[in-house]
């Protein structure tokens, strides 16, 4: 079953439950059950898209760091432009 389908399954039994005939103190517990396993599911959905808009075709990660290509110090002429 997949995470999608388990969220789901919980929104539909979130909704169904007030309804059914069962006894208040089984409806606390499991809305408290549903409740963080929708948490659970719903966390590990976005960090999983996450780390899928971060990788690219090649499986590796990526990101939009800065890195320079020449760190080296050049040196310039410490002359004042304004100066004639």
């Amino acid at each position: 079953m997949t995470r999608e389908t388990l969220v789901f399954i919980a929104g539909l039994l979130l909704v169904l439950v007030p309804q059914l005939g069962i006894p208040s103190d089984w409806k606390e517990y499991f809305l408290l059950a549903a409740g963080i396993m929708l948490m659970i599911v719903g966390y590990s959905l976005r960090r999983s898209a996450y780390l899928r808009s971060i990788e690219d075709g090649q499986g590796e990660k990526t990101t939009d760091s800065f890195v320079e290509s020449n760190p080296m110090e050049r040196e310039y002429d410490h002359h004042d432009p304004l100066e004639v």
